[in-house]
C-alpha cells in the first residue's frame, strides 16, 4: 500500500516542487505533532492564521454547537442566519462607524476581488493603485494589484488600468488623482518582510485619497485580528480606511474572509445590477460561528495586550551578528539574514530541531515569526534558543 506521503504527491496538486510535507496527526495551542509523535512549536500559525491558537476549545465547541444546528442552507445574503448576524454585529461593534456594513467570503483572495469590485461600482472609475511588493491573493483580479512581477508575469494578460507606486514615498501619492477608484495598501506588507508604514505614510495618504474622492483600502488580511497589538493594525496609524478586507486569523482555523464598509458604499452591490457580487458559501455559518467564537477570545482573554511585550522579548533574545535587522510590529516579524541560502538553512535546520519557521514571498532572505498570540514567554525563549543554535551552525 502506498504511503500517506507518496499519495500526497501523486494526488494533490503541488505549489512547489519542494514542499515541507510534513505529515501532521494533531495540533493543539501553539504545537503540532507528527505521525511519529514528534512535537513542533508553530511559529508561524499558519501563516497568520491560528492566531489564537490551534484548535481552541471555545472556537471547537462553537463549530460543533453550530454544526448540530444547521450548515449550508441558501447562497449569501438571501436568508437570516444567526451566526451570520452575530458576527457582523461583533465585528461592527469594534470597528469605526463607517465600517458597519459586512460582505461574508471564503478567503482573503476573495475579499480583495469584492473590495476592487466595490471601489468601481461605487466610486464609477477605473484605475486601482496598489504598491510594489505587495500582496493580495493570487486570483486574476487580485494577482493584478501584486507588486511582484516575478509572481504576475506567467499569467498575462491580467485586468487593466492598474499602476504601482512605493510603499512609503511620499512623492508616490501624487499618482493618486481623479482617475482612481480606489487605492489598496497592506497596513503592514506582510510578504515584502514586514515592512512597516514611516513619517505618518498612511495618515498622508488616507489624506491624499480624500482629495482627489479616492477609495482607501486596507488589507488586513495578514496583520489582523491582534497580530501587531491592536485589534486591527491600522488602529495604530490615525487614519480610517473606506474599506476594509479581513480573512486568515478571523476564523480561528476556518476559512473565511470579509471585506466591509459603509452601508452606503456597500449598498451598490444591490443594483445596476442586481446581485452585484454573489458567493455560494460566503458567510458559511460554521465560519461565522468559529469566527466569533475568535473574536470573542481575543477581546475576552485579552490576548491582544501581551502582543508588544511579546514582540519586544523576541527583539531582545534574537541578538547575534549574522542577523542584518529585525523588521515588523508585534507578533509579526521578519528576520533578515545575508541570503536565501542562509535562511534556508537555518529554516530546515529549526524545523528539524521542533520549531517551524517560514520565509516571505518577496522578501526570501528573511525568516517569518508569527506564532499564535498564545505563545508564552517560556515558548518564545525556548525557540529563540533553537533559532540563535540554528543561526550559529549556518553559513
Amino acid at each position: 500500500m502506498l504511503s500517506q506521503r507518496q499519495l500526497f504527491l501523486d494526488h494533490l496538486a503541488q505549489t512547489s516542487e519542494t514542499p515541507l510535507a510534513l505529515e501532521i496527526e494533531k495540533a493543539e495551542g501553539v504545537y503540532l505533532f507528527d505521525t511519529s509523535g514528534k512535537r513542533y512549536l508553530d511559529l508561524i500559525s499558519g501563516i497568520s492564521v491560528s492566531n489564537i491558537g490551534h484548535r481552541h476549545p471555545k472556537v471547537v465547541k462553537a463549530i460543533k454547537d453550530q454544526v448540530d444546528k444547521y450548515m449550508h442552507l441558501m447562497v449569501y445574503g438571501e436568508y437570516i442566519q444567526s451566526p451570520q448576524v452575530k458576527l457582523a454585529k461583533h465585528l461592527a461593534d469594534n470597528l469605526p462607524k463607517n465600517l458597519s456594513s459586512v460582505y461574508f467570503v471564503n478567503s482573503g483572495s476573495e475579499a480583495i476581488e469584492g473590495a476592487m469590485k466595490l471601489a468601481k461600482r461605487f466610486s464609477g472609475r477605473t484605475e486601482i493603485i496598489s504598491f510594489r511588493n505587495g500582496y493580495h491573493g493570487s486570483t486574476q483580479g487580485s494577482l493584478s494589484i501584486m507588486g511582484n512581477e516575478e509572481f504576475k508575469n506567467a499569467f498575462r494578460p491580467l485586468i487593466p488600468d492598474t499602476k504601482q507606486i512605493e510603499f512609503n514615498s511620499i512623492q508616490d501619492l501624487s499618482q493618486i488623482t481623479e482617475r482612481t477608484a480606489c487605492v489598496i495598501v497592506e497596513t503592514i506588507q506582510g510578504e515584502a518582510g514586514a515592512i512597516v508604514p514611516q513619517n505618518d505614510f498612511l495618515k498622508k495618504l488616507s489624506a491624499r485619497c480624500k482629495s482627489v474622492g479616492a477609495m482607501l483600502v486596507a488589507d488586513e488580511i495578514q496583520c489582523g485580528f491582534g497580530r501587531t497589538g491592536k485589534l486591527f493594525a491600522f488602529e495604530h496609524y490615525d487614519f480610517v480606511p473606506d474599506i476594509l478586507c479581513l480573512a486568515k486569523g478571523m476564523g480561528g482555523g476556518m476559512p473565511i474572509g470579509a471585506f466591509i464598509s459603509s452601508k452606503e458604499i456597500m449598498n451598490s452591490l444591490t443594483n445596476n445590477p442586481i446581485l452585484g457580487h454573489i458567493t455560494t458559501f460566503g458567510g458559511h455559518p460554521v465560519c461565522c460561528a468559529a469566527a466569533d467564537a475568535t473574536l470573542s477570545v481575543l477581546l475576552e482573554e485579552k490576548l491582544i495586550d501581551g502582543v508588544e511585550a511579546k514582540g519586544i522579548l523576541f527583539r531582545t533574545l534574537l541578538k547575534h551578528p549574522k542577523i542584518g535587522s529585525i523588521n515588523g510590529k508585534g507578533l509579526l516579524l521578519a528576520i533578515k539574514f545575508d541570503s536565501y541560502e542562509q535562511n534556508k538553512t537555518i529554516i530546515d535546520t529549526c524545523i528539524q530541531n521542533g520549531v517551524i519557521a517560514d520565509w516571505f514571498l518577496f522578501n526570501s532572505n528573511s525568516l517569518r515569526i508569527a506564532p499564535p498570540l498564545t505563545i508564552t514567554e517560556e515558548e518564545i525563549r525556548s525557540a529563540c534558543a533553537i533559532i540563535l543554535s540554528a543561526i550559529e551552525g549556518s553559513n
